[in-house]
């Protein structure tokens, strides 16, 4: 008897292969989440608790761990939530190196892309990767958010 995969799936273990990740439970489980939800960026407690509903307590260290090896990994990003005091974690929507504006709904916490903003953005990037060199410098990347509410959440329905 075949199971078939669905391609969350697929691309999870593409993934695992790709990065020589061991293939945990929570890897895959981790990975599973930010595959089929790439628009949420979530604390580390907030993602404690949704694999928690989906019934896999992982160790508060070794989750940490592993959304720390998947920054590192480019799979994932990590940015500040100036509200809770803590880092948000999201799916790396683009390769590594590029600039890729977006919008952050600071109510729900979803990024948006905005792809037709790269070009304008790469330039300012670049401009602002040289100033720092040139003042001696090594940076490591520019991430540009703007931040409000999303459509979603502005919405008399929501």
């Amino acid at each position: 008897m075949t199971i078939a995969r669905d391609h969350a799936t697929v691309r999870v273990q593409a993934l695992l292969s790709t990065l020589g990740l061991r293939r945990t439970r929570a890897t895959e489980v981790v990975l599973d989440f930010f595959v089929r939800n790439p628009e949420l960026t979530l604390t580390h407690a907030n993602l404690e608790a949704q694999l928690a509903d989906r019934g896999l307590n992982v160790n508060r260290v070794t989750l940490y761990r592993l959304l720390d090896r998947l920054v590192v990994a480019q799979v994932l990003e990590r940015h500040p939530d100036e509200h809770s005091r803590s880092w948000r974690f999201g799916w790396r929507a683009q390769a590594p190196g590029l600039t890729l504006p977006r919008f952050e709904c600071d109510e729900c916490h979803r990024h948006f892309d905005l792809p037709e903003a790269s070009g304008p953005t790469k330039a300012v990037a670049e401009k602002l990767l040289s100033t720092i060199s040139s003042l001696g410098h090594v940076s490591q990347r520019v991430d540009l958010s703007i931040h409000g509410t999303c459509a979603g959440c502005n919405s008399p329905q929501a």
